[in-house]
């Protein structure tokens, strides 16, 4: 499922804060089959109902919820084949569109299938595209993208024939999964440590990253390439910004859709593995073809000591902190929120580059296997990365920093947090829930031995409200806030655990 798609637009002024009225909170019942180890997908809302998917070994389901989330139906999806790899969703307000790929013998077929808010199918399944491969090994081929206003939808895949040559296959759909176009390209990467970005498709159906070049595994971006394939059009418009003598970390691509613009930042260093500096912004117009504003935004000392975990200098202050999101403003600004995670673990020291560019790094290559995805399996926390031996995790701080049209910082803050679990990460972190007059986070706090969800919220002009633990808590249940989903302008749908159960919350704010 790829990875958790939430579109967060501009800030819309409203009349009241979220904590102006109670919240109500409405818990799933724990079937007797959702184990913790269960797969899942919240796709949404969906009609009057909440969808959610469910896949225990080779049982899949969608579970129907009425707005109280009591159960209305359990679906099976005995349409699906055993060997499935893979599911992808497209949610619009009255149906969605499930995209599966699936093994058979040599061939990995993806379908498409679309249903109804009652869990019926609609239309389908519908053949898309097969790929032949090679062996047994990691055959998840496809990944399903979409844009903002999900009149585009786009499922890829990316044949790495040695270390510097790729091959791209888009095949482009409208909003009733219409086939528009189809496109074959290759890419050669400058050199053979080259990352990729995110990949996004625009509110015009391009298609869009950035290729990213570094002298070695464990360096930083010394050049980035802006890449650019028009929906109609089987060519990549590529199109190099210069970093002068810096270099940058991890970097994050995101569509200004009502500008049209695409907004490029990463965190940066003056010199190759030194200390974090700053952070750098690239706007990139559309329309005029070239970077209108670019940005090597410092961190004051002030700033570096306020965002500081406790066991690092303020020199060492944004070493180990990621880019989680990057929320676009009306105006042409934008708001960044970067976390700050590292684990500890015996024997083993911290690397951040082993979690830098994680969605693109993490599936092996064979000789029998050159296809490569650079989404991983499913939405859900059981199948990730991120479980260890005697691994410590932590998740700390959010850095908040908000630019102008010009990529020039207005404000920043901290929004303060600490956050630790052994061998897994599912409980940490933070979730972004936009409430109309601000940008609000949600987490867990430890109180008293035990995790309760609490929220911290932003304001435009950059001011930090703190709110109380969240009424109404049932303490038998541990919210999962990074893995819940906003389904309406003021309602929240997120993963919690019940003893050794996985169910679900409904919050409305």
């Amino acid at each position: 499922m790829g990875r958790n798609k939430i579109i967060i637009s501009a800030f819309v002024m409203l009349a009241l804060p979220i904590w102006a009225l109670a919240q109500r909170i409405h818990y799933s019942d724990p079937g007797r089959d959702d184990y913790r180890q269960v797969n899942f997908e919240i796709i949404g809302k969906v009609g009057s109902n909440i969808v959610i998917y469910k896949n225990y070994r080779s049982k899949n389901d969608l579970s129907i919820f009425d707005g109280e989330m009591k159960l209305k139906d359990k679906i099976n999806l005995d349409f699906l084949p055993d060997k499935l790899i893979n599911v992808d969703f497209v949610p619009y307000p009255d149906f969605f569109y499930m995209i599966y790929q699936y093994q058979k013998r040599n061939i990995v077929y993806c379908n498409v299938v679309k249903m109804d808010a009652a869990g019926q199918k609609l239309i389908g399944p519908v053949e898309i595209d097969t790929t032949q491969i090679g062996g047994t090994s990691d055959n998840k081929i496809y990944s399903t993208i979409y844009s903002e206003d999900k009149q585009h939808i786009m499922v890829f895949k990316i044949n790495k024939r040695n270390e510097r040559n790729y091959f791209f296959t888009t095949l482009l759909y409208n909003d009733k999964m219409e086939f528009r176009k189809k496109s074959r390209l290759p890419v050669t990467m400058p050199r053979k440590d080259a990352v990729f970005s995110d990949f996004i498709v625009d509110n015009e159906g391009d298609f869009v990253f950035t290729r990213c070049s570094r002298n070695g595994s464990r360096d930083n971006i010394s050049q980035m390439d802006l890449m650019i394939k028009p929906a109609m059009l089987d060519t990549f418009r590529i199109n190099n910004i210069p970093l002068t003598d810096n270099f940058l970390d991890e970097v994050k691509i995101k569509a200004d859709n009502i500008n049209k613009n695409y907004l490029i930042s990463s965190l940066y260093y003056k010199q190759r593995r030194g200390n974090v500096e700053g952070i750098y912004i690239a706007v990139w117009d559309k329309t005029e073809n070239r970077v209108k504003a670019e940005n090597y935004n410092i961190f004051n000392d002030e700033l570096k000591e306020d965002a500081r975990s406790e066991n690092t200098s303020a020199k060492t202050a944004f070493n180990d902190y990621f880019i989680r999101q990057v929320l676009p403003k009306k105006d042409g600004g934008f708001l960044i929120a970067a976390e700050l995670f590292f684990t500890s673990s015996r024997g083993n020291n911290w690397n951040r580059y082993d979690y830098l560019y994680s969605p693109y790094s993490m599936y092996p290559y064979s000789s029998y296997n050159s296809y490569w995805s650079p989404y991983g399996m499913y939405g859900n926390p059981w199948n990730r990365w991120n479980y260890g031996s005697s691994t410590r995790y932590y998740s700390e701080n959010i850095a908040l920093f908000s630019f102008d049209p010009n990529a020039s910082m207005e404000w920043s803050n901290i929004l303060h947090k600490s956050q630790f679990d052994d061998n897994s990460s599912d409980a940490l972190s933070y979730m972004v829930y936009n409430t109309g007059s601000e940008i609000s986070f949600l987490y867990n706090q430890l109180e008293r031995r035990v995790r309760l969800l609490s929220e911290q919220s932003v304001t435009p002009n950059g001011a930090v409200n703190r709110s109380p633990t969240l009424k109404n808590l049932n303490k038998d249940f541990e919210f999962l806030p990074k893995y819940g989903k906003q389904v309406g302008a003021r309602q929240v749908v997120m993963p919690c655990m019940y003893r050794n159960y996985i169910c679900f919350a409904k919050i409305d704010f």
